[in-house]
């Protein structure tokens, strides 16, 4: 045990070089694909001028692409954080059948290709698709319209906020749900006053990457879209048509604009962390 107890420090002092170096790696290869990427957009973007920036921004089809992005996120990520609740109460609290099918589907957005989403919603809803011929009879159309972004959208950013709650309910276990119900609280008021407030952290935290990928998503978009200026062109569908354009000022400052929302979701996200992290080490203590 001595002779352990005397190898230790040796070891850890020798491992210091290797910390170092690990920890500069590290450091220099985020600067380099992370950091730079986003500064030299930035730059791009103001490299002009700020007057040149707002003008990008004012032409009506970069208003009418943000408009878009934002309503389409405002749609889909209210509907699947109520889904993905819903889905993780089920999976974290209750015993069923095909359950483990269930967290399959649920993570099958994360390996599926967007683009494929986008051909298979085509195939499905698109004129010559299987539901083609009736929602052509019935005036409805999907495919190059915004109900397909949505439905591109909504695919897409399905597993975030369930994939947060499930680990968090999980390890909450039934007892406290199943102590209101026996004091006679309805289902609501159990859901509304012990269930919901034991996972709120997880569930802002969720719809925060729920909304970063909503309003970042591209492939699926793309296809299902039809790229139509001005009606179905999201930020990132416009910034790659200004970009091939050559209008690189309005490409970078939309750019701008879409890593700013990120940069703000990431913002968020950590202070809810850090929220999170410090109402836990509280009711340690208590």
């Amino acid at each position: 045990m001595s002779d352990l107890t005397q190898v230790a420090p040796s070891v850890v002092t020798e491992s210091r070089p290797a910390r170092l170096i690990l920890t500069v790696t590290v450091v220099a290869l985020t600067c380099v694909l992370l950091l730079a990427p986003l500064a030299a957009v930035f730059w791009e973007a103001v490299r002009e001028g700020i007057g040149a920036s707002l003008k990008a921004l004012a032409e009506p089809d970069a208003r009418a692409a943000i408009r878009l992005t934002l309503t389409v996120a405002a749609i889909a990520v209210p509907l699947n954080a109520a889904v993905g609740l819903a889905a993780a109460w089920a999976i974290a609290k209750f015993d069923f059948r095909g359950k483990a099918v269930l967290i399959t589907l649920i993570d099958l957005p994360f390996s599926v290709s967007p683009v494929v989403v986008g051909l298979a919603l085509v195939l499905l809803y698109g004129t010559q698709g299987w539901l083609g011929p009736w929602l052509a009879a019935h005036d409805l159309k999907i495919v190059f319209a915004f109900p397909g972004i949505v439905l591109a959208t909504l695919f897409i950013t399905f597993p975030f906020v369930a994939r947060e709650l499930i680990p968090v309910m999980t390890e909450q276990g039934r007892a406290e749900e199943e102590a209101a119900l026996s004091l006679g609280a309805s289902g609501w008021h159990m859901f509304r006053t012990v269930t919901l407030p034991n996972v709120r952290w997880a569930l802002l935290y969720g719809v925060l990457l729920c909304n970063a990928r909503a309003m970042g998503e591209f492939g699926a978009v793309a296809v299902i879209s039809g790229k139509i200026r001005g009606q179905t062109t999201t930020m990132p569908i416009m910034i790659e048509m200004l970009y091939n354009e050559y209008l690189t000022t309005a490409a970078f400052t939309l750019a701008a604009l879409l890593a700013a929302l990120a940069l703000l979701t990431l913002a968020l996200k950590s202070f809810l962390e850090w929220r999170h992290a410090d109402l836990l080490a509280a009711t340690r203590r208590h």
